[in-house]
């Protein structure tokens, strides 16, 4: 049985389905330290003219070390209608630009005050979008009793030793960060996945890469998506 573990990001870009999709179990990594201009509270939409913009969701003022599931939406701000309002540049392009607003329209109409909660749910509503069946946890709640951690990598070693999975799957980007020879130690494969990105037609004259998962919804059926999510090439 295979486990991944990611932070909870925003409407993250099509590798981190991947994971997920290729994972039987996946846990939402919400504690760790919230680090600005990352991926939790913000992500890039296409630009037909040039590059991308970023939606962004608006977060209440906290300390440095507040971890991610401490961080508050600023709902004071109109944060849902602006990115509805950058959503408009799909319109007249996406073939699917209908049904992928109705799914859109569900995940924002839930009132969530929660950074790692919205991030989390509105992950889980686009997997069952695109017929993931992978099942979830989210760290903070599980409350699960882990070996201390010296090192980066342990986290991923301790909490897949006590949860009992004998594979850790994790991004190939953070391949420096692991000693393998603990994971061995301890009777876990390590294995680190990487996505092809293959490109496809935005409709702009050129090919944006890296963009939000919602970018690729708007140009592609789900059928297509399932083919991409599993256009992966693994390393051990």
């Amino acid at each position: 049985m295979k486990l991944g573990i990611m932070q909870p990001y925003f409407f993250p870009y099509i590798g981190y389905f991947s994971l997920i999709d290729y994972t039987d179990h996946f846990v939402f990594f919400d504690t760790p330290q919230y680090i600005q201009r990352g991926w939790v509270n913000r992500n890039r939409l296409i630009n037909p003219k040039e590059g991308f913009n970023y939606m962004i969701i608006p977060i209440k003022k906290a300390t440095q070390n507040t971890p991610i599931n401490s961080i508050l939406i600023d709902n004071t701000q109109q944060w849902k209608d602006k990115i509805f309002g950058q959503l408009t540049v799909y319109k007249k392009r996406a073939p699917h630009y209908k049904e992928v607003m109705e799914l859109l329209h569900q995940i924002f109409e839930e009132k969530c005050i929660s950074l790692s909660k919205f991030n989390i749910e509105s992950t889980k509503k686009v997997c069952e979008y695109l017929g993931i069946t992978t099942t979830f946890e989210t760290f903070s709640e599980m409350n699960l009793e882990i070996e201390e951690v010296h090192a980066p990598d342990e986290w991923a070693l301790n909490i897949t030793k006590m949860m009992g999975f004998e594979t850790y799957v994790n991004p190939l980007g953070g391949m420096e960060f692991f000693d393998k020879n603990k994971y061995t130690k301890q009777d876990i494969e390590l294995v680190f996945i990487k996505s092809n990105l293959k490109p496809y037609i935005q409709r702009i004259g050129r090919y944006e890469s890296g963009l939000s998962i919602i970018d690729v919804m708007m140009f592609n059926t789900t059928k297509d998506i399932n083919e991409m999510l599993k256009d992966i090439k693994l390393y051990y």
